[in-house]
């Protein structure tokens, strides 16, 4: 291992963004059990089971698309929706409404409470860089350019793939693998020559399909056990842990 604690066959890392770079992964999920506690009661009145936090958040929303995050949870209660259009207003009882819905929300947080960097995080991609290592960000936030601008921290990044730049792309969101394959073709490395860094469950479960060359899994939350059962080589409470002067 080298003194980033990577493989030596690293190349390259690639990292998500939120609850890995960025703590906004505490505010998403503040904002989609508002959102989904809200939609729950006008459907089923005062009598529905809501969101929960971090059960449901970890099992059907954590780091996939927003759109995704929508169908999936919603498909756990039985129910379904009609997708609608990108640009449905956040009250359209449709897939792409209640994300928007989400999103507004979100953006309003990030607007009243700011947003945070990891510091640790921040210290260990400015050594991953010394060493001569490519970086990406790989998010399926469509926000994360000025994420990344708030807390001047888009320099460090030699690619971005995130929720425009897949829908742009056409590329399937976590836990299917093609974002973080994206940013390693972009990067001009194998993927067995890549390292992911990811909070997400999902984010596992992508990095384990790609065929990734290490995959480091930042547990935030208490889910270190359930980080190596969807594929983590290692987990970490900090990225400083890793080594790297971080």
């Amino acid at each position: 291992m080298t003194q980033l604690g990577l493989p030596e066959t690293i190349q390259a890392c690639l990292f998500d963004l939120d609850g890995v770079v960025t703590r906004t992964a505490v505010v998403h999920a503040a904002a989609w059990k508002e959102t989904f506690d809200a939609f729950l009661r006008e459907r089923e009145g005062d009598g529905f089971r809501p969101f929960d936090a971090k059960g449901d958040y970890d099992e059907y929303v954590d780091g996939r698309p927003r759109a995704d995050g929508v169908r999936t949870f919603l498909a756990s209660r039985g129910i379904e929706l009609p997708e609608g259009h990108p640009d449905d207003p956040p009250d359209a009882p449709t897939v792409n409404g209640v994300g928007n819905r989400k999103n507004a929300l979100v953006l309003e947080k990030i607007r009243t409470e700011g947003v945070e960097a990891y510091d640790g995080t921040l210290r260990y991609i400015d050594a991953v860089r010394a060493h001569g290592l490519r970086t990406a960000i790989v998010s399926s936030s469509a926000n994360t350019r000025d994420v990344l601008r708030s807390i001047r921290a888009d320099h460090l990044f030699d690619v971005r793939i995130d929720g425009v730049v897949a829908a742009e792309r056409g590329l399937p969101g976590k836990p299917r693998p093609d974002t973080f394959l994206a940013a390693a073709r972009d990067l001009g490395v194998e993927p067995a020559r890549a390292a992911v860094f990811e909070d997400a469950l999902a984010g596992m479960d992508a990095g384990r399909s790609g065929h990734f060359g290490y995959v480091v899994g930042v547990d935030r939350v208490g889910q270190t056990d359930a980080l190596y059962t969807h594929g983590a080589d290692r987990v970490v409470k900090d990225l400083a842990e890793l080594g790297g002067g971080a």
